[in-house]
């Protein structure tokens, strides 16, 4: 489909921005204008559910309110904080963002989508986000939920035949009708209207303002998604009662593991038919491509050598576990145990 006339394209600027202006979402990093309040949401967004940021954002900004308190942290309390948002490697380089701003920027955040891109962890889309929301920058956002609309809008193929000329192509439709008046809020627009509106499944076109703009009405092949793995997983509760504490044994993962590096959770093992007495908990718990079927296993302090891996071992007291990086599933069990509270935001 041939790009829209420019008149078409103005209507169609205006119809969105006038929904948006009316039923975009009232989320607090909406609120702010501060750019490192956006930094922060815009590397929360990344592969996590708003509800799931909204328990998290605030007390993150409570916990390390600027750039400069965020780089002076240690990375464990980082991780900490992060702790329950997954994907861990996107808190590291954040901190590490946050060392070169203060370091090579005087604790100042860059205002061009091309120098934020010269921090580590920030890459095409955030730095679009955040140079267009924070900075007024005329540039163009395309994430999921934008990539779903334009695919939508001008009928065409989730899976081109080169993948960089179909990015290219994304991003090229999204420059043409981003209103360079007001960026921020048309690519907060594009983003509104694909995770409230045009939603992968079952799109809710008739409540769609640009549903006269769009060639599918929600109709377009899309890629097939990625079959999800299965697999059993165990892990043991050892727990003791020191000066009328509890506390819980927890193991490291090492530097060099793949996933969740210096991240503490409870020992593996590998479970038998005879500990099926054993089972405290059963849950599942989904980690990129893998759901997880979890078998919680109750050992006495005495049989501590349950877990074979070699990695480095402590007894938490239960009222320093909300300080220390917890994996998340070591988190959703411990609070399903009530061995450590829920958060509340």
């Amino acid at each position: 489909m041939m790009a829209f006339p420019p008149g078409v394209i103005r209507k169609f600027q205006r119809e969105l921005l006038t929904w948006f202006d009316i039923h975009a979402r009232d989320l607090p990093w909406r609120r702010s204008a501060d750019p490192y309040h956006i930094w922060i949401s815009e590397i929360m967004l990344q592969q996590t559910r708003v509800n799931a940021v909204l328990d998290h954002y605030a007390r993150f900004l409570t916990r390390f309110p600027s750039v400069n308190a965020l780089a002076l942290a240690k990375e464990p309390d980082v991780l900490a904080a992060w702790s329950g948002l997954g994907y861990y490697r996107r808190a590291k380089l954040m901190h590490k963002a946050a060392q070169v701003v203060v370091a090579e920027h005087h604790g100042i955040l860059p205002r061009t989508a091309a120098e934020l891109r010269t921090l580590p962890g920030i890459g095409e889309y955030t730095s679009s986000a955040i140079a267009s929301i924070a900075f007024g920058e005329p540039v163009a956002v395309v994430d999921g939920n934008v990539e779903r609309v334009l695919l939508r809008i001008f009928a065409e193929d989730a899976k081109p035949t080169a993948p960089a000329a179909g990015a290219k192509r994304c991003r090229d439709r999204a420059t043409g009708l981003l209103d360079a008046r007001r960026p921020g809020d048309f690519n907060q627009a594009m983003m509104e209207l694909g995770a409230t509106v045009c939603l992968p499944q079952r799109p809710l076109c008739l409540h769609c303002p640009v549903q006269s703009f769009c060639a599918t009405r929600g109709e377009h092949r899309v890629a097939p998604r990625k079959k999800m793995r299965s697999q059993q997983i165990a892990y043991a509760l050892l727990r003791r009662t020191r000066s009328g504490a509890t506390q819980v044994l927890l193991e490291q993962r090492p530097p060099s593991a793949s996933l969740m590096p210096g991240m503490w959770e409870l020992p593996e093992v590998v479970m038998q038919e005879s500990d099926e007495s054993r089972v405290e908990i059963t849950l599942r718990h989904a980690i990129t491509v893998t759901n997880y079927r979890v078998r919680v296993l109750a050992f006495s302090e005495e049989e501590a050598h349950c877990s074979t891996r070699n990695y480095p071992r402590k007894w938490a007291r239960g009222s320093e576990l909300a300080s220390l990086p917890l994996t998340g599933l070591a988190r959703k069990v411990l609070q399903r145990l009530q061995i450590m509270p829920n958060e509340v935001r």
